[in-house]
Formats: structure tokens, C-alpha cells, sequence
């Protein structure tokens, strides 16, 4: 999609999903389009557009517009909870409520900008969660794309709960895993895969954050499973010359230096994400398990849930003197890492990251 094979760049706006493992590589996505000369508004809630990794790259940054949308309060919900990592596990069901409150907001945002043929969209590019916006697309007539951040397998989800119960061959532990992504009976009144059919039947395409060349056997398939045709995103690492990468403001990274001083083909990678953080007990059975191991370790952490954390460097979530004992041995580290350049490294080897 380059600007430059048309007569005119294109006006495209983006509705990631609330979580930052969306956030983040449909904002590179923006820079892409961006840098290629369309204009690209991105649409989020304020808290969340406010921890996005800025500056944007020079090339991008003057055709992207950063777009903040309040998320409506609901009662229960924890002030400032915009992002999945924000919202304890018994608080979702109220953070879809939330979500599902953006409609409203968004439909007058696309309302305002089709008013005028020179803001006018040429295409939204909604996520797969979001309903709300593919109607809103619908509604005014420009063309609407559903984002799909994982693998093209997510195309063989059942539509039906019988379905997915039906499944040969799926263990029970499994299908007791996926139920939840089926119940209707939540606060917000809608489950995880009818807000997936309901924005797919009102998209055009499907975009995947993927390639054939990374599933050459599911990805040819999910334009037939799907009933849609299918456009490959790549995977939308970030940028090298992202503003990630200069977090540190042009020096290494504790990270890199640390592992710069390790052999080739030592160091395990420990980073679990952010959407189901551990609980302290599981915080300590991992520590002992890599102290016994005795392997070479670099464990970017992050808070336990119901941990009450008052040490900037994750010290008291650890067991009790777990850093003087590996000292020689691993790195604890909270906050952002490079973690391109953490996978990437000579220390760690292919095999060695979870």
C-alpha cells in the first residue's frame, strides 16, 4: 500500500484492541503506512495513548494522528484501567463493559470525519474485538478490514459453543480453557467470539499479523474459513529505528550490557507478557526453579498479581535474598527491555526464551 502507486495517499483509521500486545504493532503498522505517505489516524483511549513509545520516527510522525477517545466509567472498575494489564482478572467482564462504552464516542468521531470529503476515510481497520466500529463503517460506507494479531489459525475457532464442545480430538482441559470465550451471561452481555463474528461478518477483509511464509499450511486456509479475503500483515516487529530502541536515549541498555558479557549460547530469556501476571507464589517456585538449574538467566519480571510491590527493582516480589544468591548467575530487571535486541543476541540461544 504505497502512496506512490496511487493518484492520492489514503486516509485510514486504526482501533487496536485495549492491550498493548495490539497496541504496539498496529502503531508500527501506522508508522509503516505512515512513511509510505497515507495519513493514519490511531485511535485509542487518553491513558493509553499516553504510554505509547513517542516520539513517532520523523518519517512518520507528521501523517499520523495520535486519537484519544475517554473510556466511560463503570462502577468497579479500578480508576485508570485502559489497558488489559490494568485490570485484575475478576475486573474483565467490567473492562469489556468499558470498551463496549467507546462505541458512542467512535460513531461521532467517523461521523465528524465523513462529514467533510477532504477527512473523509477511505478505510477503517478495526480490530477483531470490535463490533462497534466495523457498524459504524458500515453505517457510513467505508470499507472496513478486521485485525487479527495472532496466527492465521485463529480462523479455525468454532463459531458456536456446541461446536467448540463437539471438537474431536481436543482435550477436556482445553475445552474447559476456551468456555469462557463462549459465555453470554457476563456483565457486558456478549462473548469474546460473538464480538469476533459480529465484526467479521460486518468487515470487507481480514488482516492478519502474519505470512505464508511463517504458516505456509493454516495461513492459505483462513481466507476459506473466514468467508473473507485475506491480506498478510507480516509479523510488524518493531522498528529498529523506533523510539523503543532509543529509550535508553543512546546508551545501551542494562540488558544488552549484561548480556554482552555473557558466553554465546548461555543465557535463558524469562519474560511472561503481561496479560496473566503470576502470583507471588509462582514468582517464587520460578526463582528456585532457575537458582537450581544453575543456568545463566536474564528474567525481565513484572508485578505478581495481589503483590504489593515497593522496591523498584522487584526485590521484595523475589524470594528473600534470591538476587545475592545468583548474582553471578541471572539478571532481574522490571520495566521495558529491548526485547528485539534481548532475542537477537548472541548470549541466548534459539532455543532459550519462554
Amino acid at each position: 500500500m504505497d502512496a506512490g502507486s496511487s493518484s492520492s495517499p489514503l486516509r485510514i483509521v486504526i482501533v487496536p484492541w485495549l492491550a498493548f500486545g495490539h497496541l504496539l504493532p498496529y502503531l508500527e503498522l501506522s508508522e509503516r503506512l505512515a512513511e509510505r505517505g497515507h495519513r493514519v489516524s490511531y485511535v485509542s483511549t487518553p491513558r493509553n495513548v499516553a504510554r505509547l513509545p513517542l516520539p513517532l520516527r520523523p518519517a512518520a510522525a507528521p501523517r499520523v494522528d495520535l486519537v484519544a477517545l475517554p473510556l466511560p466509567r463503570v462502577d468497579g472498575l479500578p480508576d485508570g484501567a485502559e489497558s488489559t494489564n490494568d485490570v485484575p482478572d475478576d475486573d474483565r467482564e467490567l473492562h469489556w463493559k468499558a470498551f463496549d462504552g467507546l462505541a458512542a464516542p467512535f460513531a461521532e468521531f467517523l461521523a465528524t470525519a465523513c462529514a467533510d470529503e477532504t477527512t473523509r476515510p477511505h478505510w477503517i481497520i478495526a480490530d477483531s474485538f470490535h463490533h462497534w466500529a466495523a457498524a459504524a463503517a458500515l453505517e457510513h460506507q467505508v470499507p472496513c478490514a478486521m485485525l487479527l494479531p495472532t496466527a492465521a489459525l485463529i480462523a479455525t475457532l468454532p463459531d458456536l459453543p456446541e461446536e467448540h464442545r463437539r471438537a474431536r480430538g481436543l482435550p477436556r482441559y482445553e475445552q474447559e480453557m476456551m468456555d469462557p470465550a463462549y459465555n453470554n451471561y457476563g456483565i457486558s452481555g456478549m462473548s469474546i467470539i460473538r464480538r469476533f463474528n459480529l465484526t467479521k461478518d460486518r468487515c470487507t477483509v481480514a488482516a492478519i499479523r502474519s505470512c505464508i511464509e511463517w504458516e505456509p499450511e493454516s495461513f492459505p486456509l483462513a481466507a476459506t474459513l473466514l468467508g473473507k479475503p485475506v491480506v498478510p500483515l507480516g509479523l510488524l516487529p518493531p522498528s529498529p529505528k523506533g523510539a523503543r530502541r532509543a529509550a535508553a536515549k543512546g546508551a545501551e541498555h542494562a540488558t544488552v550490557r549484561w548480556l554482552d558479557a555473557q558466553p554465546s549460547d548461555s543465557v535463558v530469556y524469562v519474560a511472561l507478557g503481561s496479560e496473566v501476571p503470576l502470583r507471588v507464589e509462582q514468582v517464587h517456585e520460578l526463582a528456585f526453579g532457575l537458582e537450581l538449574a544453575g543456568t545463566r538467566f536474564l528474567w525481565a519480571l513484572r508485578k505478581p498479581s495481589g503483590a504489593a510491590v515497593h522496591d523498584e527493582d522487584g526485590v521484595d516480589m523475589l524470594p528473600p535474598d534470591f538476587q545475592e544468591r545468583t548474582r553471578g548467575q541471572g539478571l532481574v530487571t522490571r520495566g521495558w527491555v529491548p526485547q528485539v535486541r534481548i532475542l537477537a543476541h548472541a548470549a541466548r540461544p534459539p532455543w532459550a526464551g519462554s
